[in-house]
């Protein structure tokens, strides 16, 4: 059974929270510290296949971070796993500290029986989001969980306060090891996943479910549910049998209150709605099913879960809840154009979220980044303005500290607007203006539903449309209340524009969140550079730093026997203020 407030959650966690003195009479701030045990278990088979799932501490999902805005979270990660192993925190903004960010391009992994310390704060965030594993495809064998980051007191939220919440990570699943899908992704026999798991657990009334979700509500009560897709191909649709969905937020914003009947969320988005047990005691069903798939309700990849009504004897029954046309892609697009920023409202702050809007901003630069497929070297690949990713083996946040990334990668070495003559690997690294207004379209040439997600920041997701995108499409634009979110949906053959304000200084991964796409390439870095040194503006490189590829750590001297009272050498270790050369 899913948990209901953030209070049992947090006991199978090791939680210690330190309020900090100086802040109480200002706002309130916690340490949090975790413990993360990472491993594969061959026991839980949620779809009664031998397979290995990734646990955190033996839980699948992994535990929830339960954070309020402005909290510092201690991770500790050890990784009992045989692969080496990155967290990311998909939609955290690591605001001035890209280094926490756990992806390829900013940490160097946690190797096999190794640990390390992940420290970054919830800088001036709320809402709803999920970590998982970024690299080695390991997210398709779970280690995801959920983030909630929750309002300080003294900032009014723009509903009643529900009496539970609940977190829904609803994901693709496949029959197969992970390792067996990462082995064949390079040619042409690659499976989709077959199932679609809610909270880790298969569809209510599967005979191969070993499990499945259920929710318990009071009648007359109002639930804030979580949700997040956290799976690796699949769009999904999401409804309630005879419940209404009122949706509020979505990755950190407010947004106009509208109430619907069934909300689409797309790989690596979440959105928190509103449900009320305003129906007769008895249980229903909870549907998340497949976008531009025929499957069946009978299908294992339509996910099925039960809300329970206290003192419910019956159990949910007749057909499950129809949605829309699974290919009816212009009612997405028209649920989509219809979420707005909730102007008026406070969010992380007390004064609007409206305050800080386009309405009036200067476009200084404009990315056109095209999605599609290439051969190279015989290879299947994805690229992105024809350049397919190439992961060096340093990663460009360490390169770009210590050499100014020479001999890693070379700034603006392919065009952020048009693409290669011819399709190639690459090291894709694009320069953005420091405090300069960039606009970013995205276009899809694939025939999925593609979905792209821009590490350390919120953009606004100013319009999208069909075919190909030109400069008169601008006229389309929704420019006075965009949503404000890190990932976007961009459909087959069609464009999303976003508009973003590069203050973040960093070194920021830009990627699709489709898994097959990103691990094949579809991804490239965006850095902006604040050439003040100044820490306040961009903090240094931890002293806990892991070096790899080029830099490796410094060899220790052969032990010698101390002489008696002399003090102890740290010689070696990492200076993280050291010059740049």
């Amino acid at each position: 059974m899913a948990a209901g407030s953030a209070g049992p959650q947090l006991k199978h966690v090791t939680c210690a929270i330190v309020l900090l003195p100086f802040f109480v009479t200002m706002t309130t701030s916690a340490d949090i510290f975790l413990d993360w045990h990472v491993s594969a278990d061959f026991n839980l088979k949620p779809v009664s296949t031998d397979q290995p799932v990734i646990t955190i501490n033996g839980m699948f999902p992994g535990p929830l971070i339960n954070a309020t805005t402005n909290d510092n979270i201690h991770v500790n990660v050890f990784n009992d796993l045989d692969d080496p192993l990155l967290f990311t925190w998909n939609g955290i903004q690591q605001r001035l500290d890209s280094w926490q960010d756990g992806v390829s391009g900013t940490n160097c992994p946690i190797q096999p029986g190794k640990n390390w310390t992940y420290d970054f704060q919830a800088k001036d965030q709320i809402g709803t989001f999920f970590y998982f594993p970024s690299i080695n495809f390991l997210k398709a064998g779970g280690g995801f969980g959920p983030i909630r980051v929750n309002n300080r007191p003294l900032i009014s939220v723009p509903f009643p306060k529900p009496e539970a919440e609940f977190d829904l990570l609803i994901g693709d699943w496949y029959i197969s090891s992970y390792k067996d899908i990462r082995s064949r992704l390079n040619t042409a026999d690659v499976p989709s996943p077959d199932w679609m798991l809610i909270n880790g657990k298969g569809p209510y009334m599967n005979n191969l479910s070993q499990s499945y979700e259920t929710f318990n509500v009071t009648q007359g009560k109002t639930y804030l549910l979580r949700i997040s897709n956290v799976g690796t191909a699949w769009s999904f649709n999401f409804r309630i049998q005879n419940h209404q969905l009122v949706l509020v937020e979505t990755e950190g914003s407010y947004v106009n209150q509208i109430e619907l009947e069934s909300l689409d969320v797309h790989v690596g988005q979440s959105y928190s709605v509103l449900v009320t047990a305003n129906q007769n005691a008895v249980d229903y069903y909870i549907v998340a099913s497949p976008k531009l798939s025929n499957a069946t309700n009978n299908n294992t990849l339509v996910g099925v879960a039960v809300l329970h009504y206290d003192n419910s004897t019956t159990p949910a029954n007749g057909s499950l809840p129809s949605g829309p046309d699974p290919f009816d892609l212009q009612f997405s697009i028209n649920q989509a154009k219809s979420i707005r920023w909730n102007l008026t409202t406070g969010a992380a702050r007390p004064n609007p979220q409206g305050m800080f809007n386009v309405t009036n901003v200067t476009i200084i630069e404009t990315f056109i980044l095209n999605a599609s497929t290439a051969t190279i070297d015989g290879l299947s690949r994805y690229s992105v303005n024809n350049v397919s990713y190439l992961i060096p083996d340093t990663p460009l946040k360490l390169a770009d500290f210590f050499s100014n990334g020479t001999g890693v990668y070379e700034l603006d070495a392919f065009s952020k607007n048009t693409s290669n003559a011819n399709a190639v690997r690459g090291v894709f690294v694009a320069s953005a203006l420091h405090k300069g207004w960039t606009e970013i379209v995205l276009e899809n040439n694939l025939d999925i539903i593609d979905t792209w997600h821009l590490d350390g920041y919120s953009f606004f997701v100013v319009g999208m449309g069909e075919g190909d995108w030109n400069p008169e499409s601008r006229s389309s634009y929704n420019l006075y209340d965009p949503v404000a979110r890190s990932t976007v949906q961009v459909y087959p053959g069609g464009w999303s524009s976003v508009y973003v304000y590069p203050d973040n200084p960093g070194m920021w991964n830009l990627r699709s969140q489709n898994l097959q796409s990103w691990y094949l390439g579809e991804e490239l870095y965006v850095r902006v550079y604040d050439a003040d040194p100044n820490p306040a503006k961009e903090k240094p490189p931890p002293q806990n730093l892991l070096l790899c590829g080029k830099y490796q750590p410094p060899t220790p001297p052969p032990s010698v026997s101390p002489a008696p009272n002399a003090p102890s050498s740290n010689a070696y270790a990492y200076n993280p203020h050291r010059t740049r050369y």
